[in-house]
């Protein structure tokens, strides 16, 4: 190779090396178009409710693929994530209740399927999947720590204890089908929940 072939190689690298760094960052955005937590619509009237010991727990319906595409951008049960809306409801108050007890377990119904476990996930393990899922591995970091912001906004926080000053709390839990495939029509789904004044179990569908 001669010197003026080798000095033009040199000269193309760094023009297409400047155009990707310009390229990630003017794509500062997020990764996805996630709609504001705040705006998400009431409880519908199908939700279900359980009440023990003062607190009551409210569980919204599956999303489908078409309100996970809204809310976020992405088909999350389709990238192999369930999202599951629930609330919480301290009606006595009093003593703090701490949520860092509460312990919830998703598996499939004995009697109906397998009694398979589902695994939960943080919601940097739900987005951690969607990205994998689809197929995506080039992006600007800023972009991917806006979409962490954007989603975790809509994890339910179980850090904080519920008190007098503030009785109600709600937000989505994730979870990971066995198999680890895509979420195909799950059926005959249970929800455990224990750190309760009392253990509850809610079917789901």
């Amino acid at each position: 190779m001669t010197r003026n072939n080798s000095r033009a190689t040199r000269l193309a690298c760094t023009a297409a090396l400047a155009i990707l760094i310009s390229a990630f960052t003017a794509c500062s955005g997020s990764l996805f178009k996630v709609k504001p937590a705040a705006d998400l619509p009431p409880f519908p009237a199908t939700a279900t409710n359980r009440d023990t010991g003062g607190v009551a727990l409210r569980v919204a319906p599956l999303l489908t693929d078409e309100e996970s595409q809204d809310l976020f951008e992405a088909n999350l049960p389709l990238s192999g994530v369930l999202p599951l809306r629930l609330e919480l409801n301290y009606s006595t108050g009093g003593v703090p209740l701490d949520l860092k007890r509460l312990r919830f377990r998703l598996h499939d119904d004995a009697a109906a399927g397998s009694g398979r476990e589902w695994k939960m996930l943080s919601p940097k393990q739900a987005i951690a999947q969607i990205l994998k899922a689809n197929d995506v591995y080039l992006y600007n970091p800023n972009s991917r720590k806006q979409f962490e912001k954007e989603f975790g906004a809509y994890a339910i926080d179980l850090k904080i204890p519920l008190t007098t000053s503030e009785r109600h709390r709600q937000g989505f839990l994730f979870f990971r089908p066995p198999g680890n495939g895509p979420v195909r029509s799950p059926a005959g789904l249970m929800l455990s929940v224990t750190g309760l004044p009392q253990p509850l179990e809610i079917r789901l569908n």
